[in-house]
Formats: structure tokens, sequence, C-alpha cells
């Protein structure tokens, strides 16, 4: 598709996704969930927030929606890429497969190819990943007590 073909409603989804993921992001570095990334950068911690919460949480609709028909992920083999299932078999955990999805869900939207992939052209799925991953990303805040830095309620 075209950009001036999504509807606005699209748009704003997208938008909204990648603010909330950012404010998340931000919330767990502030939290202390941080660790160095590339070139000393201060990275998010998700790994060390899934170890720490993975027994106490409960999948929600949403994130039970989401692992039920996750998008899928480009991969690079051989030369070229392609388009292929996300792998949740390489998570332990309900809250580390969700992380995956979100991710990948970012990923897609960021660096993800626009065309050749069934997905990206279907309004309807992207917009199911992006409410369904908002609303994931709102019970992972509750999850780790971030909601005030998610927010920015101070």
């Amino acid at each position: 598709m075209l950009y001036k073909d999504y509807t606005n409603d699209f748009r704003d989804k997208c938008f909204e996704f990648f603010y909330w993921f950012s404010r998340f992001e931000f919330a767990l570095k502030a939290k202390g969930y941080v660790k160095e990334g590339s070139y000393n950068a201060a990275s998010p911690d998700w790994e060390k927030f899934s170890r720490e919460y993975s027994g106490n949480y409960t999948s929600s609709h949403e994130a039970r929606s989401l692992l039920l028909a996750p998008p899928q992920r480009q991969a690079f083999a051989h030369s070229s890429w392609k388009w292929e299932k996300i792998n949740l078999d390489r998570a332990k955990t309900d809250l580390e497969k969700v992380i995956l999805v979100l991710k990948t869900i970012r990923n897609n939207l960021f660096h993800g190819g626009k065309s050749s992939q069934e997905d990206w052209d279907n309004p309807e799925r992207n917009l199911f990943l992006l409410k369904n991953g908002k609303a994931v990303l709102d019970s992972l805040a509750n999850l780790g007590g971030l909601e005030a830095d998610y927010q920015r309620c101070y």
C-alpha cells in the first residue's frame, strides 16, 4: 500500500504504538532495567525484566491473542531475506514470548519491509497487532510498577 492509502486511524495507531513502546523502554531504564548496548548506549534490559516478573505474569486476553497469531519477522540467510514465522519455542516463559512478539511488531514497523509480505498490506491485521500490542505494554507497565515513568505521571 502507498502511504496515502492508509487511513488516519491506522497512522494514529502506528504512532500510538511507537509512542508507548518507547515510553515503556524509557520506564524500564528509569527503573534500573538497563544494560550497556552498542557503542556504550544505555539499552533497556528486557531480559532482566522478564527474569524478575515471569513468575508473576499471567497472560491477558490480548497477549494470548498475539501469541496465537504472532507477526512474522524478516530473516536473512544465504545472501537473501525472507519472511518467516517467529520461533516462540526459543522463549521459555509466556512473558518472554509476549516480549518477543512486541519487539517484532516494533521492529517490523520501524525496520521491516513494507512489501512482499501478506500481513503488511492487510490493515485489519496490522490494527490487530497494534491494538493488542498497546494493551500488552500497558499490562507490563502495571506488572513491573512502571506506570509513573510509562505514563509520565509524577
